[in-house]
């Protein structure tokens, strides 16, 4: 866990290099995310004094688009195509599989840390359905049985990188 210190310092080096430019703030917010995996509140106060922009066009922001979260995530982050396409090919059973498999609801992360699942409307690879997104890799045509193959891929590079 990343302490109040580390977070505000971090912060702080993030918005330096946007030069403190009150229209970057999505850049920021982008960046913040992608240093701790969400926007902890002590990175957005940072932000909102040295940015001068108010807490509340901050937290707007933040809460306005589904990729930042406010909450700790997990390492690998498993998001769920639900759009029509992935729906109709079976999205469905392979959520109901990763919630078995991880043990956690949409929204939730692992006790562990280790992985966070959610849900999308939509991620733009319909002749891939279903697909899931693992962090920043595309898994298409996902089957029950990939599902099971996937996380313990995952977890079997955790355990060699130990």
């Amino acid at each position: 866990m990343t302490n109040v210190t580390e977070i505000k310092q971090k912060t702080k080096q993030i918005i330096k290099k946007h030069k403190s430019n009150k229209s970057a703030l999505i850049a920021v917010l982008q960046d913040i995310q992608e240093a701790f995996n969400y926007l902890p509140k002590e990175a957005l106060k940072t932000a909102s004094n040295m940015m001068k922009v108010p807490m509340s066009r901050v937290y707007e922001a933040a809460t306005f688009y589904t990729a930042f979260s406010l909450k700790p995530r997990g390492k690998h982050i498993v998001k769920i195509c639900k759009g029509t396409a992935c729906h109709v090919r079976g999205a469905a059973i392979l959520q109901d599989r990763f919630e078995t498999t991880l043990g956690i609801k949409p929204g939730e992360t692992t006790k562990d840390g280790k992985f966070s699942l959610e849900t999308v409307n939509c991620v733009g690879a319909c002749a891939l359905g279903p697909v899931v997104v693992i962090n920043t890799d595309y898994h298409g045509q996902v089957t029950i049985n990939k599902v099971d193959k996937i996380i313990k891929k995952i977890n079997n590079e955790e355990g060699a990188q130990q």
